[in-house]
């Protein structure tokens, strides 16, 4: 039987899909004569959705379904399904008023439906699409890949219809087996009703894959919807420059569905890809990087990679990505400016030097000042965003107090209406030290369920516990009331009125005895 496959990117929000995107350029490049087809559910109306996929399966009649779940977002600091999520669960756990109280509760139940309304109706479209391939082609499977089941393979395998391959991680290289024919024993995957998931499945490497530049020729043909993310101008348009992420940063997940091993690709493939996309009249690129420069050790493959879009003549691009600041080098900055960085995001948690080390962190926050101010040198003079997770491990009111202090010094640096504070609350999720971390210290129980909303485990994973979670509580509350639309500097403000401002120097010194240490993952 000749094979025909259909990637369906499961609903979410219009984000360029990438993932299913690199994988059909992939196989084709491997399998030129697999017929192949991409649909992309995140460019159809929501009342559409059954039907739609109905009529693609009924025109292509696949032999295989790759569906994309991109993320299972159960918690969020602003936006969401059916509001604020974050901003729900404040009003419901801390607040004073019995009627904000109320209304949180409201919020919450509303957020509560539409999330497992979200999630029955995404594994009813993969029901539905395998079903109705096999009336054409009895033999027909599906696969189930994507951020979402990375994180929660466990879990999802219980729903999905029996045979489904639940994949973990990259899809390069089981792709590859299934159209060989060959057995997937040793793939980061497990066949529902069949096999079960190895222990420490989502820990095992991935495989060293050296990318080549993505044939958007070939992927024009193969995608009807393709010009829908090319219509707005302001759109950014994802482009992978590396994989793998060496960092233990205690909450993040990244690290462990990419693996350790940072695999570049080459930077010539990089601006090749880049120019089809310029020569499209796409001007906007984000670097889909877990980091963009991850360590030091690949600033050289950073400046590389920027010198060659300069020398390609792409003079008028902009471009944002997720960066390591303490990785910049004078150089490095004056070269961002000249391509036209004009957004990246620092995920530095706390302006705390003690607990960005009690989180595994590996950042030294006098280095990242010291960077940002090179990158200021260098002309940059656009949105900086620097996310904060308060209330993590340790957090006392004098780490409140130096990472306030920080913030502030970084305003200095770029200006106070360029310095945008993103305010996160950890959302715990399965197979990272915190994690660990919380069974040890009996907050949660192995064997809980991670996509539960039930109010009893959901306050356990929005990572804001006593005794602080309550302060937090209220401090959030305030800012929502005062200023909603400026949420982060809001808060900020509020916590500075409260309990005043560190010296600069006590928030980038830490002190090493007495220090805490976090679960190791074996």
């Amino acid at each position: 039987m000749e094979d025909k496959i259909l990637y369906v990117r499961l609903p979410c929000n219009p984000i360029f899909p990438i993932g299913v995107v690199y994988l059909s350029d992939h196989v084709h490049k491997l399998f030129p004569s697999v017929q192949q087809r991409i649909f992309d559910l995140g460019a159809v109306p929501p009342l559409d959705y059954a039907a739609a996929l109905d009529a693609c399966v009924d025109e292509f009649q696949p032999t295989l379904l790759v569906f994309s779940w991109r993320d299972i977002q159960i918690y969020a600091p602003v936006g969401g399904r059916g509001g604020n999520p974050l901003q729900n669960a404040f009003e419901f756990y801390y607040a004073k008023n019995p009627l904000i109280k109320l209304r949180g509760a409201l919020g919450g139940l509303k957020l509560a439906t539409s999330y497992y309304t979200e999630l029955w109706r995404n594994l009813g479209l993969i029901k539905r699409g395998l079903s109705r391939s096999q009336k054409y082609n009895p033999q027909a499977r599906v696969v189930v890949g994507g951020g979402a089941v990375s994180v929660f393979y466990e879990q999802l395998g219980t729903s999905l219809p029996k045979g489904s391959i639940v994949s973990v991680g990259e899809g390069e290289s089981l792709l590859e087996k299934l159209l060989r024919g060959e057995d997937l024993a040793q793939e980061r995957c497990y066949i529902v009703g069949e096999t079960t998931p190895r222990d420490r499945l989502i820990h095992e490497p991935p495989m060293n894959l050296e990318k080549t530049a993505c044939n958007y020729d070939y992927i024009e043909t193969i995608w009807p919807e393709f010009q829908y993310y090319f219509q707005d101008q302001d759109f950014y348009i994802g482009v992978q420059t590396k994989r793998g992420c060496p960092h233990n940063c205690c909450y993040c997940i990244y690290t462990v569905i990419e693996g350790k091993q940072v695999r570049i690709n080459p930077a010539d493939e990089v601006v090749a890809e880049m120019q089809q996309l310029y020569n499209r009249g796409i001007r906007n690129f984000w670097f889909t990087d877990a980091q963009f420069i991850p360590a030091r050790r690949f600033i050289d493959d950073a400046v590389e990679l920027l010198q060659k879009i300069l020398d390609a003549g792409m003079t008028d691009i902009h471009w944002a990505a997720y960066i390591r600041a303490d990785n910049l080098t004078p150089e490095l900055c004056q070269l961002m400016a000249k391509t036209g960085m004009n957004y990246f995001e620092i995920g530095i948690t706390s302006g705390s030097q003690e607990l960005v080390r009690k989180m595994r962190m590996g950042y030294n926050l006098r280095v990242v000042l010291e960077n940002c101010r090179d990158l200021k040198a260098a002309g940059f003079n656009d949105l900086v965003s620097v996310n904060y997770s308060f209330n993590v491990i340790d957090e006392t009111f004098d780490t409140i107090r130096q990472t306030i202090a920080y913030h502030r010094e970084l305003e200095a640096i770029f200006g106070a209406d360029k310095v945008e504070p993103a305010i996160f609350f950890i959302g715990l999720q399965p197979h990272t030290h915190l994690e660990e971390y919380a069974f040890q210290k009996d907050m949660l129980k192995p064997g809980y369920d991670p996509m539960s909303l039930m109010p009893w485990t959901a306050r356990k994973l929005l990572w804001n516990p006593e005794p602080l979670g309550s302060f937090f509580g209220e401090i959030c509350l305030e800012a929502w009331n005062r200023n909603p639309n400026d949420f982060g500097r809001t808060v900020m403000d509020i916590l500075e009125e409260r309990l005043g401002r560190a010296p600069l120097e006590e928030a980038l010194s830490a002190p090493i005895s007495g220090e805490k240490q976090l679960a190791t993952i074996r």
